[in-house]
């Protein structure tokens, strides 16, 4: 399976956007039921500027369109500017100079396994296969990796990307300049307020509120803005919105914290529910367990644990001194083995470490060290002693492993030891781990065209999702690195299909 994007591609100049922005035309507003008039027309509009909302952007401008691009907050890129930059792709040419055996159909099992039997297959397959082009997409872009593939967690093999940035906005930042050199219309402090439909239902334009100032509902001014082929959902996910993930999983409250940024709320999600937009697994939410009760949000332990902690060392429980638990399983089942070390209502921090050789790569271990939250010893004792970790079974432990890592063979919890290394050259270096809420497996249900399904089954005409605020292709764990393949890759396929869609006449 392949995804076709070989349509006409033009440099586009100012004047196709000018001239098809001047239009005005009378609606039908989706909430009021009065007329409204367009303060301007455009083919496309996008909400939400991460992966998702970039990529579709970008494509649906070099395909033609006008296109209209708006973002609540005041910077580009969302929730996928903060994000580790890490992007999981299968058969890259990296792979294959490494020696490493990859495949799309391997990491669709993955996956497959990862969701625990929810995945809706049409949407992976689509967001699998797509990755390769994907990532060949963004290096069109300009968009650099580093030299080495990682193996994250619940991944068979190493097929993990990692932009040379080390974070998502080394790539939300390029296609951002992409798509103001190629004419997309970007508006910041530009903030969804309602659909507007025509008298069948279509989607036809939005309700905008400009220099909108997060949080302040009643800032800025309202604007009318027509699409005359269809609407891009790019609104992300609602770890951030509190009330409303405690409807779906009550444990999920104010005592959890997350890594994303204060506006991952999810207003796009509910709009497109108020319209009758189909939930899908909106109750399935993932935790990281790669995270610290030390430092708030994303943080610096975050990506010393994914290329350092879980691949080349290990993590134990306090209380023993001994691991409990695969520290490259898939997401969802670290994070369940994490939770499950609470004694009296209150948790136990477990502490993952590894040595000199495992923090190579390892960028933020320099700011990790500087605010405390990742610590150095000189010895296993020293590391012991600071956790408060029984210091003989911990020794133990450490030695246990290093015989196994030398058998190539993980005879406590089968983990892959691919990557991994004997712990043995000091200095150590440790961070204690707690998980925060990561990542929405749920959102509105789309068909593999991105086409958002009604609540009868039926597909709403005008409107498509893509990334995030969808529901269906993950299941009930995403794995690590494939946050940043759905959104470009169904970003690309919500282009391709409101390009293709009759245009209405407003």
């Amino acid at each position: 399976m392949t995804i076709n994007f070989n349509r006409r591609r033009m440099l586009i100049g100012g004047a196709l956007g000018t001239a098809a922005a001047a239009a005005t035309g009378l609606v039908q507003a989706a909430d009021s039921k009065s007329t409204a008039k367009f303060d301007k027309i455009y083919d496309v509009i996008v909400v939400g500027s991460g992966f998702a909302g970039l990529a579709a952007a970008l494509e649906a401008r070099l395909g033609g369109a006008s296109v209209l691009l708006i973002e609540k907050m005041p910077a580009f890129g969302g929730n996928s500017a903060i994000n580790g930059g890490a992007f999981s792709v299968a058969g890259t040419p990296l792979q294959k100079k490494m020696g490493i055996k990859d495949s799309p159909e391997q990491m669709l099992a993955d996956m497959i396994k990862s969701g625990r039997g929810l995945s809706h297959l049409d949407l992976l397959k689509m967001v699998v296969y797509g990755s390769l082009p994907a990532y060949e997409f963004t290096l069109r872009h300009g968009v650099k990796y580093k030299d080495f593939v990682q193996h994250f967690g619940g991944h068979s093999v190493p097929r993990t990307l990692q932009t040379v940035e080390s974070t998502g906005g080394g790539i939300t930042r390029p296609l951002t300049e992409s798509c103001i050199k190629h004419g997309v219309d970007m508006r910041l402090r530009a903030k969804m307020e309602k659909f507007v439909r025509d008298e069948d239902g279509r989607v036809i334009g939005l309700v905008v509120r400009e220099r909108y100032l997060f949080p302040d509902e009643k800032s800025g001014v309202l604007q009318t803005y027509g699409a005359r082929k269809g609407v891009v959902m790019a609104t992300g996910g609602f770890s951030r919105n509190v009330w409303f993930r405690k409807q779906q999983d009550p444990q999920l409250d104010e005592r959890l914290d997350s890594t994303n940024q204060p506006g991952a709320t999810g207003e796009g999600l509910l709009k497109m529910l108020a319209i009758g937009g189909a939930p899908v697994q909106i109750d399935q939410i993932q935790l990281g367990p790669w995270c610290s009760p030390d430092e708030r949000g994303f943080g610096l332990v975050s990506q010393f644990n994914t290329i350092a902690g879980f691949p080349m060392g290990i993590m134990v429980d306090v209380r023993t001194g001994k691991r409990f638990c695969n520290e490259l399983a898939d997401r969802k089942e670290r994070t369940d083995a994490i939770l499950g070390l609470m004694e009296n209502g209150k948790p136990v921090y477990p502490v993952c470490f590894t040595d000199s050789k495992g923090v190579a790569k390892a960028q933020t271990l320099k700011n990790g060290l500087k605010y405390g939250v990742i610590k150095k010893f000189d010895t296993l004792e020293d590391l012991a002693k600071a956790y408060g970790i029984p210091a003989k079974p911990f020794v133990e432990q450490v030695a246990r492993f290093n015989e196994m890592v030398k058998a190539k063979d993980d005879k406590e919890f089968h983990r892959s030891l691919a990557l991994a290394i004997v712990l043995d050259k000091a200095p150590f270096y440790a961070c204690r781990v707690w998980p925060k809420v990561h990542y929405c497996m749920g959102g509105v249900g789309i068909t593999k065209n991105a086409e958002v399904y009604g609540i009868d089954g039926s597909v709403i005409p005008g409107l498509y999702a893509c990334g995030e605020v969808t529901g269906g292709t993950h299941g009930a764990s995403r794995l690590g690195g494939c946050a940043i393949a759905d959104g470009l890759v169904m970003g690309r396929v919500a282009a391709e299909s409101v390009l293709k869609a009759k245009p209405a006449a407003i």
